[in-house]
């Protein structure tokens, strides 16, 4: 699947209006207003995506090009699969996708869907087995449900973002890249810098993607370094 380089913003056209119907709150009908008049839910359904996050990917590849031909790829929490649709088609045809999430992922084309849940240690040794190999990416958009309490909401993700981190540092390869979701104020104090300690490089990026009134983040960290490597000062 090709991306433009360009998208509408949505602005200047006609605003779609939805009407309050019984039994439907404010809220719901906000939500559902606010999906016919967003330009990503629209080019994502043109496209065949199966969520407008698979532009938030294609913005954080864009930015820093680690979908390579033939890469290994795990994705973590990938239900309903957008992330997985653009890793698979980046990676094509030699490249490999494996995929898991305690939700049901319908098929995709050159991704292999497992069921699980990451905390589970089991899961991680069957997440190694289905990739064969040592991954050269890990993506994670991993996010607790929200609860409307900010701070629980906070550490709930964070809870989420330090398996899959587990998760990476088991399974990439030296040189790999890490992408996993964060709240505003990003990876902080200890885990920030237990990230630092294993890749070379460690970025926070919002993508154009993400919702305004969103506090998410994605920590994009590049040049994976094993223990042996940094026993090694590499």
């Amino acid at each position: 699947m090709k991306e433009h380089s360009k998208r509408s913003s949505g602005r200047g056209g006609k605003r779609a209006r939805v009407k309050s119907a019984k039994g439907r709150g404010g809220s719901s009908t906000r939500w559902l207003e606010r999906q016919l008049n967003d330009p990503y839910v629209r080019e994502a359904k043109a496209k065949g995506y199966r969520s407008r996050a698979a532009f938030k990917l294609i913005e954080l590849e864009r930015k820093f090009g680690f979908l390579k031909k033939g890469a290994v790829v795990l994705d973590l929490g990938a239900a309903p699969g957008g992330w997985s649709q653009v890793a698979s088609d980046r990676v094509a045809p030699s490249g490999r996708v494996v995929a898991i999430d305690l939700l049901e992922i319908a098929p995709i084309a050159g991704v292999q869907i497992l069921h699980g849940d990451l905390r589970d240690a089991a899961t991680a040794e069957r997440l190694e087995t289905a990739l064969g190999a040592k991954a050269d990416v890990v993506l994670s958009d991993m996010a607790a449900p929200t609860t409307g309490h900010r701070a629980t909401d906070h550490l709930r993700t964070v809870a989420l973002f330090e398996a899959a981190l587990d998760m990476a540092e088991r399974a990439l390869k030296p040189g790999g890249t890490f992408v996993g979701k964060v709240f505003q104020g990003g990876a902080a104090g200890d885990l920030l810098a237990r990230v630092k300690a294993h890749f070379r490089e460690v970025k926070h990026v919002k993508p154009p993607a993400s919702r305004a009134e969103s506090v998410e983040l994605y920590l994009v960290a590049t040049g994976f370094r094993n223990e042996k490597d940094r026993q090694g000062g590499r």
